[in-house]
């Protein structure tokens, strides 16, 4: 959903970086996954196409924080 982002923290040597992907467009979503040593964070409309993708050696990530953007529950919601 528009708003939902991913902050990621990554080990560069020295000092730390600090990366986020957010879903910049309604309908949008972000997802994560690892694989064999590398994590995906990518940025995915509706029917499944990916947008963009920020990819970092496992090795490497300090802190993955996902924040979803507060929902209105279906009683709240106005017509």
């Amino acid at each position: 959903m528009k708003g939902d982002r991913v902050e990621i923290v990554v080990d560069a040597g020295d000092t730390t970086r600090t990366y986020e992907v957010i879903a910049s467009r309604a309908g949008r979503r972000v997802e994560t996954a690892v694989r064999r040593g590398v994590v995906e964070v990518s940025e995915v409309t509706r029917n499944g196409t990916v947008v963009r993708t920020a990819r970092f050696m496992a090795t490497r990530v300090l802190a993955l924080v996902e924040q979803p953007v507060p929902r209105e529950a279906d009683s709240e919601r106005t017509a």
